[in-house]
């Protein structure tokens, strides 16, 4: 007896939008209430940075800049795809095109964050602005730009901008002296506005593109070279800039002394190449798995439910540090990466969580970076753990988007079996004992 698959679109419940905002408004309103974080702890402080004028001003501008960023590369990201697909370009074009970038990100994007590190991080987020304003004004005087040139910049600026925009907040922020449980409030505002931003970007896309034929009289290049513009504006202008660390080549050297020399370093790196991975692989099948069985559905209501998820987990970080719950942090990666692999790989079923998982794991993934790598090599090491990450989603773009030689189910395991390798890690990691490379304050 046969399978009759239904010709109806099916579509999200609208419920699921409301839940997801409701459930972010009591997360966060209801935290202090149960926090164990009480006004005693801090009295012996005459100044609670997290709560000073001076800190609040400059965690508003730097959530500002990022959210712009995140907006700008949100952008490339949904209207990339409408466009090779616009273009007429076949499967294995767009595989290459890919492919390209990927190979951008693991022979240069390696190393940015090294020289990021020597050099200034804000002079980086500056570049990652040049990238998509070149972009965006090629775009415009090219009547059919290369799209494997377009890949390679785009994924350059990514790899800019899984370190610059963080490690530069950190240094910043220990240099005034702030309290570290703002640097943990700022982590996770960060991953809730670009999730925010991501949607944002979303709704910019479609905008532009408009609705079935009908385009939108704004050019699809103006709104990232207008967004480049203001970024550079606020950027260069706006916030503060750390002083230059010194020579590459000392820096370098330093640098490898340290990370070769460290087993914590390497195990917290092969966790975040892990959670990299998996999340390359999750946005590239998650609409191919989510069709396969033959259903119509409308993708464009599942991406902003998906980054919904992620807000909500991102939301429970600070009740994770509060001591509701008496465990390590490294106890916490454990747990999450192990339901995190689970997730992914059920599929469909629990796609949400899986994303409501990263959203509560990036923010905490920054937390142990700051107990156990020090600032000035802060970048250097996140744009080393990339490199494994790209490597592997390189070859799947490859053998199982060219060759065509694994099907999804064995890639999606793949990657749940990478996340549970990141959870032995965090294991390890709690093993070895703590060595953080500077003195904490107390929560």
């Amino acid at each position: 007896m046969g399978v009759v698959i239904e010709s109806e679109v099916w579509e999200l419940n609208p419920a699921i939008y409301v839940f997801i905002l409701i459930a972010c408004f009591l997360s966060i309103s209801l935290f202090p209430h149960f926090s164990n974080r009480t006004t005693s702890s801090l009295s012996d402080h005459n100044v609670v940075a997290s709560s000073s004028s001076s800190f609040l001003k400059f965690q508003r501008k730097f959530l500002l800049v990022y959210s712009l960023s995140s907006v700008l590369e949100g952008f490339w990201w949904v209207f990339g795809e409408y466009e090779m697909v616009n273009a007429g370009l076949s499967k294995e074009q767009m595989v290459f095109a890919l492919s390209a970038g990927c190979l951008a990100s693991l022979f240069v994007g390696t190393f940015l964050g090294i020289f990021s590190d020597a050099l200034g991080h804000k002079k980086f987020c500056l570049l990652f602005y040049v990238l998509h304003f070149v972009i965006g004004v090629w775009k415009t005087l090219a009547a059919h730009p290369a799209i494997w040139i377009t890949s390679i910049c785009l994924s350059l600026s990514s790899s800019i901008s899984s370190f610059s925009f963080e490690t530069w907040m950190v240094v910043e922020h220990e240099k005034h002296g702030y309290r570290q449980d703002g640097l943990n409030d700022t982590f996770w505002l960060m991953v809730f506005s670009e999730s925010a931003s991501l949607i944002g970007s979303q709704m910019l896309a479609n905008w532009v593109v408009g609705p079935g034929s009908k385009k939108s009289f704004v050019s699809h290049s103006f709104i990232p070279i207008l967004l480049a513009m203001i970024n550079i504006a606020l950027t260069a202008r706006g916030l503060p800039e750390s002083p230059e660390r010194g020579r590459v080549k000392e820096h370098r050297a330093a640098f490898l002394s340290l990370i070769c020399g460290d087993k914590r370093i390497w195990l917290l790196a092969c966790a975040e190449a892990s959670l990299h991975f998996a999340i390359a692989v999750f946005w590239i099948l998650w609409a191919p798995t989510t069709v396969a069985d033959g259903r119509e559905l409308k993708l464009g209501l599942l991406y902003p439910c998906f980054l919904g998820a992620r807000m909500l987990g991102s939301t429970a970080f600070p009740w994770s540090l509060s001591g509701l719950l008496s465990l390590r942090i490294e106890d916490c990666l454990l747990y999450e990466f192990i339901g995190a692999g689970l997730d992914i790989g059920v599929l469909v079923a629990l796609f949400c969580s899986f994303q409501a998982l990263v959203g509560l794991i990036s923010p905490t993934l920054g937390r142990l970076r700051t107990m156990y790598v020090p600032n000035e090599f802060r970048a250097g090491m996140i744009s080393l753990s990339l490199a494994p990450a790209n490597a592997a989603a390189l070859c799947v773009l490859i053998q199982g988007g060219y060759y065509r030689n694994l099907n999804n189910s064995i890639i999606m395991a793949f990657a749940a079996l990478g996340l549970l390798l990141a959870a032995g890690c965090m294991h390890m990691l709690k093993n070895l004992g703590k060595q953080p490379h500077q003195n904490w304050h107390k929560l």
